[in-house]
């Protein structure tokens, strides 16, 4: 049980809210009583309510945000194409201006969950309609959204509306106190997660060096009070890169034990009070600084307000165990191993994930990679030989130019866009080839793509692919600062006249590459 392993960030009444609900395990209970007991012994509400009510409040004012300033047309509504992730291509936007009903919605939800008005049910709303959006646009993706989807998730399990909320106004019955000790832990553990991966992710070479780091804060001039000195400070990026590497893996051991909570949890401020002025991360900061208070004893919103500290009756105490009790955990065991074991599918993959990007969603890698990209579509139509350059800007939002070049499962979406594209345009069959130059954390730019694959013969799969070259460049003590326009002057690359020439088939590739190790 995850709950078993992960004990220590459980928290149960009789060690500090209320009377003796269990005790600890003895020679005469098996390990699966000890464990319902401690994921079922009932803790204060109130920390949990405290963040039903935060959590609310921020989806609430990112809504507002997401219509006020217009991105719901420029990510959802505007673009020709989306970018869904594999296996999830029946996901699709709403037609025409739907997907601005569909925002008004989930902001309903958030003021509901926030409220604790039909709480499970807008919970429920809240979760797929974030999935949805979430899944749709692999361009947009960030690590705190997808957290987010999570949260919303477990909210729909979780009875945080059982007190502070007009659902406890309206129905007494459901009023309580207290809660089960799962429900702390369970949202402890999954905010953990990427405090934990986050750090592990770090442990590799260009992080341990100060990059991408140190490109970034060559541009952060004009942040208030520190932007000079962090601009020019060549010991800076050193210390953000460790002081960044030590806080993610440390700070929920320090925030566990009650004598180094509050350091770790003023580190942790500062930390996330810094981020949001030096990069561009929405809510993700402020969501963190007041969610990480769930680690603190779960009566603590009582006592900042002072409130007496509830009694539980005796129909809070510890329930028999029974068949429904045991789904439940085992469903905890499931939920936690997956979140657990999902991150490491990155290590399956040949290469490192800030290349490929194989393996680099989901896994909380975050802040880790800086690319310079450029690339070009190269058509031809093998019947006449004529051929050019596929405009991609015609097809993509900046945005997803952006990302699709750093990606190269989205370089593959586009490329079987522009195969059907001008297959419905009466153009048959064509070739396409992709030229994509990546400049990785300031290296010298290298080919990330076999050029002289024919990419529309080649589908998209969860399996490694062999046409993503291998990262070869080393890093530079000075980043690279060439202009994009003079990269080919630079990198021996194929020219025009050889990409237009008939191009490799699937098979050819494979049978040249099968037995090259460099794959």
């Amino acid at each position: 049980m995850v709950f078993v392993m992960t004990s220590s960030l459980l928290e149960r009444v009789s060690e500090a809210e209320a009377p003796p609900a269990a005790s600890g395990r003895s020679d005469s209970q098996g390990w699966m009583s000890w464990a319902f007991q401690q994921c079922y012994a009932p803790v204060d509400i109130a920390s949990v309510v405290y963040f039903r009510i935060l959590f609310g409040a921020i989806l609430a004012y990112h809504i507002y945000k997401m219509c006020a300033s217009r991105w719901v047309e420029q990510l959802y509504i505007h673009p020709v194409l989306n970018f869904p992730y594999y296996g999830f291509g029946w996901v699709k936007p709403w037609p025409d201006d739907w997907m601005y009903p569909h925002f008004y919605v989930m902001g309903i939800a958030a003021v509901g969950i926030c409220v604790g008005f039909c709480y499970r049910f807008c919970a429920l709303v809240m979760f797929l309609g974030m999935a949805h959006v979430f899944l749709i646009e692999k361009a947009f993706y960030l690590n705190h959204y997808y957290l987010i989807t999570l949260l919303c998730g477990l909210l729909i399990v979780i009875p945080a509306h059982r007190a502070l909320s007009v659902d406890a106004w309206l129905r007494p019955g459901l009023r309580s106190s207290f809660l089960p000790a799962w429900c702390l832990g369970l949202l402890r553990f999954q905010l953990g997660i990427p405090y934990l991966y986050g750090g592990i992710a770090k442990i590799e070479s260009d992080w341990l060096q100060g990059y991408p780091l140190k490109m970034w804060l060559q541009r952060s001039g004009d942040v208030p009070l520190i932007g000079a000195t962090l601009q020019q400070a060549e010991w800076a990026p050193l210390v953000f890169s460790y002081g960044g590497l030590l806080l993610d893996l440390l700070i929920v051991p320090l925030l566990l034990f009650p004598r180094t909570r509050w350091f770790a949890y003023l580190a942790g401020l500062g930390f996330h009070v810094l981020n949001s002025q030096l990069f561009d991360i929405g809510v993700f900061p402020w969501l963190m600084i007041g969610a990480t208070l769930l680690f603190f004893p779960a009566d603590w919103p009582r006592r900042l307000v002072r409130l007496p500290k509830p009694i539980a009756p005796a129909s809070e105490l510890l329930p028999k165990f029974n068949r429904r009790a045991g789904w439940a955990m085992a469903g905890l065991a499931i939920y936690g191993a997956w979140q657990i074991l999902l991150p490491f599918r990155a290590a399956l993959y040949p290469g490192s994930a800030t290349w490929t990007e194989e393996g680099h969603h989901f896994a909380w890698h975050m802040m880790l990679r800086e690319k310079d990209v450029g690339i070009r579509f190269y058509i031809r139509n093998p019947q006449t030989g004529e051929g050019g350059v596929a405009d991609a800007r015609s097809f993509l939002t900046e945005r997803q130019m952006s990302r699709m070049a750093k990606d190269s499962d989205m370089i593959l979406t586009f490329v079987h866009f522009l195969r059907d594209h001008f297959r419905e345009h009466g153009m048959g069959d064509l070739q396409i080839r992709v030229l994509a130059l990546v400049s990785l954390n300031g290296r010298k730019p290298q080919l990330m793509m076999d050029p002289t694959l024919d990419y529309t013969l080649v589908e998209r799969t969860w399996l490694p692919q062999p046409w993503i070259l291998p990262l070869k460049e080393p890093l530079r003590r000075d980043p690279w600062v060439i202009p994009l326009e003079e990269w080919e002057d630079y990198v021996e690359v194929p020219s025009s006249r050889e990409m237009l020439m008939p191009a490799r088939n699937r098979l050819a590739l494979q049978a040249t590459t099968s037995s090259n190790d460099s794959f």
